[in-house]
């Protein structure tokens, strides 16, 4: 055996014996997640027992360098960890913005000092981080953003306002975009700045969606004091971490579009359809348009890991993701557009027992935002348009 099949056979055993069999099921809804924090609070024993065991591997951030609390893994050990944990439909263990997006860019930009006191507490589930980076007039036209940050001594004074800081009135932390000099050229005098979201001076609203619940939070910062050593990266330059971030971000969203573990669409829609006496799903147009989503969903799930494996060659162009965003959150919409056709006037219910007090109708409507968030569908097929395919005009 090589060192790898090793490695997958001893991964392989491991998670056989500490993966609890409830966190072997699918996820119905985000109170499965578990998001960590200051305050945070286990679903179930069963969450716990796999929270910690994971967490005490380093196998919340399995690539993480372990003096920060990961796992060390290589890209090849990495890859095999996934898809150990796909084989039994493992949960990801921890679910938060530290992992998915800080972190990288703390491991690229940050100083030492920041990586010891940060990414520690993101690899433990200790902080609970959200992103500001959105405004109520800087929204695709992020870099026009016009919170404040002036300096008083040796901390900023920030004022302004975020929108769209998801789950921000639960956070501990944010890692958030001001503009640190109002007469540079708009790209030019923007820094990223990290702090505690209990600080005097930040409130937050939640923002209610078409679908009845929302992650989303209106977070206001009004003469919010922070260490100027809080900042990551060059004061002023900003922009080079928050591109780099929301690369991590794109991908992350991507994600939307893949099955996760769960049931297949030709068993659900055959849940409210039926099958015909082949055993096929007895509907040929909708069974047509499941086939090809399947297609289509693989095509998602070679691509997500061969951005995997050019990233860590170091080969991977940086609007990849802005493609595989696109994608994937278009995907997503298309299996809600599905599962509501195959659902009928059932899946239209929005408050009764038998629809799950209306949970396919609202998960359907949560979708139209995938392809808002994180960058618009048509900005994305704008970036693809001039970055990757060097279209004249774009």
């Amino acid at each position: 055996m090589t060192d790898l099949d090793t490695f997958r056979a001893e991964t392989r055993a491991w998670l056989e014996a500490n993966c609890p069999a409830e966190m072997r099921t699918p996820m119905q809804g985000d109170e499965d997640n578990f998001w960590g924090g200051r305050n945070a609070k286990f679903a179930s024993e069963a969450q716990k027992v796999w929270f910690e065991r994971m967490r005490d591997k380093g196998w919340t951030v399995p690539d993480w360098p372990t003096q920060y609390g990961g796992g060390g893994l290589d890209g090849a050990q990495h890859k095999v960890l996934r898809e150990e944990m796909a084989a039994i439909g493992a949960r990801p263990p921890l679910s938060s913005f530290g992992i998915w997006m800080l972190g990288p860019a703390l491991l690229k930009y940050g100083n030492e000092q920041q990586k010891a006191e940060h990414l520690p507490k993101i690899a433990r589930g200790e902080i609970r981080w959200c992103q500001g980076y959105s405004e109520p007039n800087a929204g695709s036209d992020l870099a026009s953003l016009q919170t404040r940050a002036v300096p008083d001594g040796d901390d900023f004074i920030i004022n302004g306002s975020k929108i769209w800081t998801s789950y921000a009135n639960y956070a501990d932390w944010i890692f958030c975009l001001v503009r640190t000099d109002p007469a540079a050229k708009k790209h030019d005098g923007i820094s990223f700045i990290l702090f505690d979201m209990t600080s005097p001076g930040v409130t937050t609203k939640p923002i209610l969606l078409i679908s009845g619940k929302s992650p989303f939070c209106e977070t206001f910062f009004d003469n919010v004091r922070v260490p100027q050593s809080h900042v990551v990266g060059t004061i002023n330059r900003g922009w080079d971490v928050a591109k780099y971030l929301l690369q991590h971000e794109r991908a992350m969203i991507s994600g939307m579009g893949g099955r996760d573990g769960g049931r297949p669409l030709g068993q659900v829609a055959a849940d409210s359809l039926g099958t015909d006496a082949q055993g096929r799903l007895d509907d040929p147009i909708l069974r047509g348009e499941i086939a090809t989503f399947d297609v289509d969903e693989a095509a998602l799930a070679c691509a997500a890991e061969r951005a995997v494996d050019l990233a860590k060659a170091g080969q991977l162009h940086p609007a990849f993701s802005s493609a595989m965003k696109y994608y994937g959150t278009e995907l997503n919409k298309r299996r809600h557009e599905i599962l509501m056709s195959a659902g009928g006037i059932d899946a239209l219910e929005w408050e009764s027992e038998r629809s799950h007090d209306g949970a396919r109708a609202r998960a359907w409507l949560r979708t139209k935002a995938n392809s808002i968030e994180g960058g618009t569908s048509e900005v994305m097929l704008g970036i693809v348009a001039k970055r990757i395919l060097d279209l004249p005009g774009a």
